[in-house]
């Protein structure tokens, strides 16, 4: 299909050439009377137009002329050419053609520059006097022209403060092509030994099993950072069969920082971190050394692109968290601005995705954020309003009891809160209406639907209750309630800041929303925010206590058959808000334990 485009293109550059270059030939073009204008202008037109057969039998040295065209093109490989006689002049038998060339190199390369040539009247029709200056005025004997790109270096990627979270590196990767490693088998155990103290899960059965479903194709065995393959080139470069390729890439700096969000922020970002290239056209001898630079146009770097991610957050996170056995996440946000400071997960939770940004976990009783307000909005109760905390309750023969059916007897709601009351929040759920809970989880961000350039996220589910059961499951996290750990660091950041934050993960870019809802009362959010400093008070998260103005709800889900819970504490402390969660670990305090290292850390 290629080839039958060339013939269009190339009459179609030729076709603008000569309409170029018409007004200086007149009407002599089609005269008997020859004239230097015509000749000028058919040379140039067809060389304009690809057809160096042409332009070369219109100069006095044919052969030399289209070796020396069809060599120029063939190195710089134009889309088109154009090409524009501005003037002739003539002194008896000679004559001087002045022309302006335009080279269209593709990718947004122009180049055009001024040039002449010499026209002689040889047996009645003028000729190009040929020379190589007449392709451009600093091309000399044996000599042609060479273009060269240049790369601009990726930009890095930056966190809050400037500091770099990932940055250009050099990327080697090692082929194997089997058909020409001889013995392979003995090439792949070497190519094992060498790259084993790199990559453990490279053995030379692996490389052989590789090799073997590329059906004959190269087989790429790893790629390598520069200084890695640095280490075992000695021993794999001259590797019968092995062979190699380099390439620049956005790295980061530390292998073990946010592994498993990264690779979708560089995705995200690789357009705007590429700048745009610089190219030069030079002159090259016939031996291929570089002559002189006729024209250079210098790459454009990127400029290095900001997440919201704070290195000093993150890694503080990912440190409460390293030692867990089961996967555990901790996502914290900055309430006044939005910005994602850390989406921390521990290895078992990284091997099964970004659990900390979609998946979906029965909140247990750190619901009860959302059932308190929604209890002080509609007028229930307030924080101060004396409620049974009974150790057990019944609810249309489902016995709902609280850990351990603990009895505190006649209580305020925050004592109740911060005691983790079930009983007590799942008799305030009761009296609301099946949608109360579904509308004030969304006030507080639980529910929406964030749009986020480079990841995607769910905060979690409060689906309208049906039936008197399952609303008061509701009440303290554990009927059709969902929750992500992004979701509930959202509720804690709209506490804190007094709205929905729009959360941002890439500095530049727009976090859209599938709705806006209201927002709760200033005076709601004032009790909430009282009754989360008495969890740390007095109840059941005071090991936090001398971690200075800490609030947050601990709660203790249970899942599956209900012999085992995951462990969640759900805070903030000034400008930082969090959500913490521990699975199957059948307690929130190891989740509160995890908050204090992260809170400790972070300072």
């Amino acid at each position: 299909m290629l080839a039958s485009h060339r013939p269009t293109a190339r009459l179609l550059a030729l076709l603008i050439a000569l309409v170029a270059v018409l007004p200086l030939a007149g009407c002599g073009l089609f005269g008997s009377d020859p004239k230097p204008e015509d000749a000028a202008s058919q040379f140039v037109a067809a060389f304009a137009g690809g057809d160096t057969a042409s332009a070369s039998a219109q100069t006095d040295a044919a052969d030399s002329a289209k070796a020396l065209m069809d060599k120029v093109r063939g190195a710089l490989k134009p889309a088109t050419v154009m090409a524009q006689v501005n003037r002739v002049d003539t002194t008896d038998n000679t004559a001087t053609a002045t022309y302006h060339l335009t080279w269209d190199l593709g990718h947004n390369r122009l180049w055009s520059y001024d040039s002449k040539f010499e026209l002689r009247l040889q047996d009645e029709k003028w000729k190009v006097h040929w020379e190589p200056a007449v392709l451009h005025p600093k091309l000399a004997a044996q000599q042609t022209l060479a273009v060269q790109d240049n790369d601009a270096q990726l930009a890095p990627l930056l966190d809050r403060d400037g500091q770099a979270v990932m940055q250009p590196d050099r990327v080697v990767s090692v082929v194997f092509e089997q058909a020409k490693a001889g013995d392979a088998t003995a090439i792949a155990g070497q190519l094992a030994k060498a790259l084993g103290g790199i990559d453990p899960t490279i053995t030379a059965q692996g490389i052989l099993d590789g090799a073997a479903k590329a059906n004959g194709q190269p087989y790429p065995v790893v790629s390598l950072r520069d200084a890695d393959y640095q280490k075992v080139k000695a021993q794999i470069y001259d590797l019968a069969g092995v062979r190699f390729t380099a390439s620049t890439r956005l790295l980061p700096l530390d292998k073990k920082f946010a592994p498993a969000l990264l690779p979708s922020l560089r995705k995200l970002v690789e357009d705007q971190v590429q700048g745009k290239s610089g190219w030069r056209v030079y002159t090259v001898d016939s031996a291929g050394k570089e002559g002189e630079e006729l024209y250079a146009k210098a790459a454009e770097p990127a400029k290095a692109v900001q997440l919201a991610l704070s290195t000093k957050v993150q890694n503080a996170a990912q440190a409460a968290i390293a030692g867990e056995k089961t996967p555990s996440m901790i996502v914290a946000i900055q309430p006044s601005t939005g910005d994602v400071l850390a989406v921390a997960q521990n290895t078992p939770a990284d091997q099964q995705g970004t659990l900390a940004l979609t998946g979906r976990y029965p909140p247990g009783s750190t619901f009860k954020i959302v059932t308190a307000a929604e209890a002080v909005a509609s007028g229930k109760a307030t924080a101060d309003t004396p409620l049974g905390c009974p150790g057990t309750t019944v609810v249309d023969g489902r016995e709902i009891p609280n850990s351990n059916k603990f009895d505190k007897g006649v209580i305020p709601m925050r004592n109740a809160f911060a005691f983790s009351c079930n009983t007590t929040f799942a008799q305030l759920a009761l009296a609301m209406g099946p949608d109360e809970l579904t509308q004030m989880a969304k006030k507080l961000g639980l529910g929406l639907d964030f749009v986020i350039p480079g990841v995607t996220t769910v905060t979690g589910s409060v689906p309208s209750a049906s039936g008197q059961t399952e609303r008061a499951e509701d009440g303290f996290g554990q009927g059709k309630v969902v929750a992500s750990p992004f979701g509930m660091a959202v509720v804690a950041a709209t506490v804190a800041s007094g709205s929905v934050p729009k959360p941002v993960l890439v500095h530049g870019s727009e976090t859209k929303i599938d709705s806006t809802p209201d927002p709760v009362p200033g005076a709601v959010l004032d009790s909430v925010r009282g009754m989360m400093a008495e969890v740390v008070a007095t109840g059941t998260a005071t090991a936090l206590k001398p971690l200075g103005d800490v609030r947050g709800k601990t709660g203790t889900a249970q899942f599956g058959d209900g012999t085992h819970s995951h462990g969640w504490f759900v805070g903030y402390k000034g400008d930082l808000a969090f959500a913490v969660l521990l699975t199957d670990v059948g307690q929130s305090t190891t989740a509160v334990q995890a908050a204090g290292r992260f809170l400790t850390s972070v300072g």
